[in-house]
């Protein structure tokens, strides 16, 4: 099956022929290489030439790609070419070499203000074709939902309580600590720059409305989009690789019903759990730095704390933690299903998703200041 290749050029009735003969294969690549380049320039100067492969005994890949190079050269240089006498085994295997990279090469952009609008045309494109994924994953989310509501027995309440656990509870620890932290940091910068001009209480009304209103619930979102949300993404892509969805849709059951919407219903229950724990987190770590940096008791912080907080301004917090874990589901499971087949593919989209999620989560942040700014919350 090893034979040395051969291909000769001869003059039959029907017209010149190159015969070739042996193995083509990669093992004989430098013999192979060689033995192709003299058979084409013997027949350089013939315009019309067939290449017989009837004789070929072992013939993969790299044998095909030589054999489809030989071709299309000639091609290019207008002699005609054809390939006679393949087995039926290796027909399919020269098809798929023939078939790539036959697109046209791509012209190369205009400079100057052509070029601007190109660049911003494609940035639209781009921008349309991202969204499209995530309204079609909300409008499944909506239609499995009120399916769901019809026929309350195909909701996985076991999978949405074990979703609930990985990104609620085990979440706790991290999310409890990292808010913390942030609220120390607050609250001993408060202190350092305020104490210049004497405004030592006003610390407290900084770290109590941010808390609160902004980064409680910011800071739980963004660590749960790093943290579940790539989970997500990365869980619904290995399913799409192992095409598990395929099985499932196979069997007669919604992917949605069975995977996104316990996921979704999970996020929406822990994050506001999540934020509420991260804002107590972070104002008794305002509070300890108040009184270990600032010599303010924790008495006086509490009582100062009640004059500069309301109940609006926890409000305000809690009611964006919902829409904002809806966000961050939604965008994770699509884009786990748009995986293609390949780890580089479910990287990509891991890192897609994170990204989209953050940044999203802050323009609804953006968004709901503004909405409740205009309605005097």
């Amino acid at each position: 099956m090893n034979a040395a290749p051969s291909l000769t050029l001869r003059l039959k009735r029907e017209g010149h022929e190159l015969t070739a003969s042996g193995s083509w294969t990669a093992v004989n690549a430098a013999g192979l290489e060689e033995v192709i380049e003299q058979a084409a320039q013997q027949a350089a100067a013939v315009r019309d030439v067939s290449v017989d492969m009837n004789s070929v005994k072992a013939f993969d890949t790299y044998g095909a790609w030589l054999l489809e190079r030989l071709v299309r050269e000639r091609l290019r240089s207008g002699l005609n070419t054809g390939v006679v006498g393949l087995r039926e085994e290796y027909k399919s295997l020269l098809r798929d070499v023939h078939d790539a990279n036959r697109e046209e090469p791509r012209k190369p952009r205009r400079g100057g203000l052509i070029a601007a609008y190109q660049r911003y045309a494609d940035g639209v494109v781009a921008t349309a074709s991202g969204i499209v994924p995530f309204l079609h994953v909300l409008g499944a989310i909506g239609t499995a939902t009120a399916r769901i509501v019809r026929h309350p027995t195909h909701f996985r309440f076991t999978s949405a309580i074990h979703q609930l656990d990985r990104v609620g509870w085990q979440a706790t620890p991290i999310v409890v600590l990292i808010t913390f932290l942030i609220g120390c940091i607050i609250s001993q910068q408060g202190f350092f720059h305020f104490r210049k001009f004497g405004a030592d209480s006003y610390v407290v009304d900084m770290v109590g409305i941010l808390v609160l209103r902004e980064i409680g619930v910011l800071l739980v979102t963004i660590m749960v989009a790093g943290r579940s949300g790539s989970s997500y993404t990365a869980e619904l892509g290995s399913m799409k690789m192992r095409e598990e969805i395929d099985a499932l849709q196979t069997m007669g059951l919604d992917p949605v019903e069975v995977l996104i919407i316990p996921r979704v219903l999970a996020l929406i229950v822990a994050v506001p759990i999540l934020t509420f724990l991260g804002s107590l987190a972070a104002l008794f770590g305002g509070g300890l730095v108040a009184w270990t940096y600032g010599g303010m008791s924790p008495d006086i912080f509490i009582q100062r704390l009640h004059q500069a907080v309301s109940v609006t301004h926890f409000e305000v917090g809690m009611l964006k933690a919902p829409f904002m874990a809806l966000i961050i589901g939604v965008v994770a499971c699509a884009e786990g299903l748009q995986v293609k087949g390949s780890a580089e593919s479910l990287g990509l989209q891991t890192t897609t998703s994170v990204v989209k999620s953050i940044f999203m989560v802050i323009v609804l942040d953006g968004l709901f200041a503004i909405f409740f700014a205009s309605i005097g919350m």
